[in-house]
């Protein structure tokens, strides 16, 4: 199978240490004003994605919904993740403009 563009560069923020993993240090970084993207799991719980849609609205942070989550823990080295927070602002350019053309 071939890997996409999206996964491929959430993998580089992950090796750049541009990107946080998992439930709670996603809401830290979204909190802590760090977080420039969230990116939840399209099969993750509806209790994640609300939580994370009101965060993300009421904290003005972008949010989508990209993939399954061992995608998402694949394309970063990890196992099963539900969410991931991007704390670069290029980074984020470069996944939002590839997350819309796929």
């Amino acid at each position: 199978m071939r890997r996409s563009r999206t996964a491929s560069l959430l993998g580089l923020a992950m090796k750049a240490g541009k990107l946080v993993s998992g439930e709670f240090l996603t809401e830290k970084a979204v909190k802590s004003g760090k977080a420039s993207m969230v990116i939840v799991a399209a099969d993750a719980s509806d209790n994640t994605k609300k939580m994370f849609t009101d965060m993300c609205t009421y904290y003005k942070v972008p949010l989508y919904f990209w993939g399954k989550k061992e995608d998402l823990g694949a394309a970063i080295g990890r196992d099963y993740r539900a969410s991931v927070a991007l704390t670069d602002a290029g980074f984020r350019d470069a996944v939002v403009k590839q997350i819309e053309s796929e």
